[in-house]
């Protein structure tokens, strides 16, 4: 089965634009879990434009099913995380001033810092996930830092897909067959849709979990939260 983690960045951007509390971050995530959502996912920048750090810790009292903080592990990051111990960690190489995240790690580069920071987090308890382009060099290379798993990063595929280039998935098989055989497990996310999100998973093999976000909170302006992720449960086959 994979599972289905929704990202709530964009509902604490929409509260923060208001200022005040509405919508309930803490609310939004209990009703996101009852809706059939088998994790939470937040990612807080340190400008905390979206997800503030008081808003992932006080999601751990939250959330009942998995609870996946992602973020770029600079010091005020990783103590927030070591605080809170969450279900898991993905760590994603984000320049502070980024919009969104828009590229995976270089594994053998930046190998013994990864190597370092995963290592920590898992004496914790807390279960490691990298963000990676689909290369399978980089798949290679995260086998080194000890990681648990990788999260594929699917801008591309999505970008294909929407121009009817279905070959755009590809990289992603290739990816995955060779995390596969480094015994590393698979998420993904970034640019997955109502549209697509069936479509990558009948093709990627051994998918844990997808992390949506963006999309999931757009077509829920229109379709209805609880709908919308009934019918993603569904598109994943769980």
């Amino acid at each position: 089965m994979t599972k289905l983690s929704v990202n709530i960045n964009k509902l604490a951007t929409l509260r923060n634009a208001r200022g005040g509390s509405i919508p309930d971050i803490l609310q939004a995530a209990r009703d996101i879990e009852s809706f059939g959502a088998d994790g939470i996912t937040v990612h807080p920048r340190p400008d905390e434009r979206h997800i503030k750090y008081q808003d992932a810790k006080d999601l751990a009292c939250v959330v009942r099913t998995e609870y996946n903080i992602e973020g770029n592990p600079i010091p005020a990051f990783t103590d927030l995380v070591m605080g809170i111990k969450p279900t898991q960690v993905t760590l994603v190489p984000d320049a502070e001033d980024a919009i969104t995240s828009n590229a995976g790690w270089d594994t053998h580069t930046h190998k013994d810092f990864l190597k370092d920071v995963i290592s920590n987090f898992q004496e914790a308890g807390i279960r490691t996930s990298i963000f990676l382009d689909p290369d399978p060099r980089m798949v290679e290379g995260a086998k080194a830092t000890g990681t648990d798993r990788i999260e594929l990063y699917t801008e591309s595929f999505a970008k294909a897909y929407a121009q009817g280039k279905k070959e755009g998935i590809d990289p992603f098989i290739e990816a995955a067959q060779v995390a596969h055989e480094c015994e590393l497990g698979i998420n993904a996310g970034h640019d997955l849709s109502l549209d697509n999100v069936r479509f990558f998973k009948e093709n990627i093999p051994h998918l844990l979990e997808v992390s949506i976000g963006h999309a999931l909170i757009c077509e829920s302006i229109y379709l209805g939260l609880e709908n919308v992720v009934r019918m993603y449960k569904h598109r994943l086959g769980s």
